[in-house]
């Protein structure tokens, strides 16, 4: 292996490891079967929904803030841009940076109500109801 391969890849190890750590810990109730329930109760599954008068985009219905926390949660994640979070894996992807990032020690009902109402959601009565259908598309 020449010398500007083995910078590459210790370069795009270093790039990995360092998303990681800003990532952070994936909390234990942070479950595919959770994203599954969020991504059902914002958009049914349709990658291509916008809304919330077209601040919202994606399966996941994000916000271009929301984006721009998860970017700061894990760097790898500025290889895409807002737009892609219309593909369904780069939004999922925003989904976990973003409630690793805000929702540790979290239960599942106080990450939907983080995704919903922001960094504190759990704690505003506004995302009790949306945490309430959440755990209804769990079952």
């Amino acid at each position: 292996m020449n010398s500007t391969k083995r910078i590459a890849l210790m370069f795009a190890a270093c790039a990995v490891t360092t998303a990681a750590a800003f990532a952070g810990p994936r909390p234990p109730a942070l479950t595919d079967s959770l994203l599954d329930a969020i991504r059902h109760v914002e958009s049914g599954g349709d990658d291509s929904a916008v809304g919330d008068g077209g601040r919202a985009i994606g399966p996941y219905q994000i916000h271009r803030a929301y984006w721009v926390d998860a970017c700061a949660a894990d760097p790898s994640l500025k290889s895409g841009t807002y737009a892609d979070c219309f593909d369904p894996v780069y939004s999922r992807r925003v989904v976990v940076a973003y409630l690793s990032r805000y929702g540790r020690g979290c239960t599942a009902a106080q990450l939907a109500r983080i995704h919903n109402g922001g960094p504190r959601g759990h704690r505003k009565s506004a995302t009790v109801e949306y945490a309430e259908k959440v755990l209804d598309a769990m079952k």
